[in-house]
C-alpha cells in the first residue's frame, strides 16, 4: 500500500524503512508522505521474520500460576525492559 501510495517499489520503501541503501530524496519523501498519510507502522513481529532476528526469548515452566515461577518471570520481564531494547508484554 504504501509502494503504490508512494509511487515506488516495495523494495524503495524497505529501503528507507530500515536505512539499507541510498534513496533519493524525491523518493525518501514520498515513501514519508504515505507512510504519514496511511498511518503506516511497521509491524515488529513481520520484521523480526522477515530478518531472521526476533529479539525475542521463550520460557518454559510447569505452572505459570506458581509462585516461584512468577517471580522468576518477573525477573526476567524487568531485565529485558531494562535493556531498552525488548517491549515485553
Amino acid at each position: 500500500m504504501v509502494a503504490e501510495r508512494a509511487g515506488v517499489s516495495p523494495s524503495t520503501v524497505s529501503r528507507v524503512l530500515n536505512g539499507t541503501a541510498v534513496v533519493s530524496a524525491d523518493k525518501r519523501k514520498a515513501v514519508e508522505r504515505a507512510i504519514a498519510k496511511l498511518g503506516f507502522v511497521p509491524n515488529p513481529v513481520a520484521r523480526g521474520l522477515a530478518g531472521g532476528r526476533t529479539l525475542s526469548i521463550g520460557v518454559v515452566t510447569q505452572a505459570i500460576d506458581s509462585p516461584f515461577y512468577g517471580r522468576a518471570l518477573r525477573g526476567i520481564e524487568e531485565r529485558w525492559a531494562a535493556l531498552d531494547t525488548v517491549r515485553c508484554s
